[in-house]
């Protein structure tokens, strides 16, 4: 059973790191070149990169990664006297928070309200990005915290 549990926190890890990696990525890159463009078409761009996000890749990693976190939080409690689990639990939950949390509280709805056109393009921006920040921060965060915990197990 440990194998099992070996191989739920070693993809909770390189879940965390790949969801910060995707998030990363619009922070460093996509969301500026997007800010470049002029309104209607960086608008656009977005609507049209929210429809092609919400497909199995992004979705099976970002809801795979959420699955995993609460397994390892889960087992961490379980087995609380043991080495590594109060890392394991504080990484579960800062890449729980970051990835789907913020992700369901912020950016999904703004998403809603720019396809629906009752958000400036400018303000979503404001808006978007720094919750994107967030989201970048706390999963990278979660993945170094997670390693430590998985770490400390052995």
């Amino acid at each position: 059973m440990n194998r099992f549990w070996d191989v739920v926190g070693a993809g909770a890890v390189v879940g965390s790191g790949l969801m910060a990696g995707v998030f990363f990525a619009f922070s460093g890159f996509v969301m500026s070149g997007l800010r470049r463009l002029p309104d209607q078409a960086g608008a656009a761009a977005m609507r049209s990169l929210n429809v092609t996000a919400q497909r199995p890749p992004l979705m099976i990693a970002l809801f795979g990664t959420a699955v995993l976190c609460v397994l390892v939080a889960v087992r961490a409690l379980g087995t609380w006297s043991q080495a590594g689990s109060g890392w394991l639990l504080t990484g579960s939950v800062l890449t729980f928070v970051g990835a789907l949390g913020v992700t369901v509280v912020v950016n999904v709805p703004l998403n809603n309200r720019l396809n629906a056109e009752t958000i400036a393009w400018s303000r979503f921006l404001d808006q978007w990005n720094p919750a994107n920040h967030a989201r970048t921060v706390l999963c990278l965060a979660g993945c170094a915290v997670l390693l430590v915990g998985l770490l400390r197990r052995l």
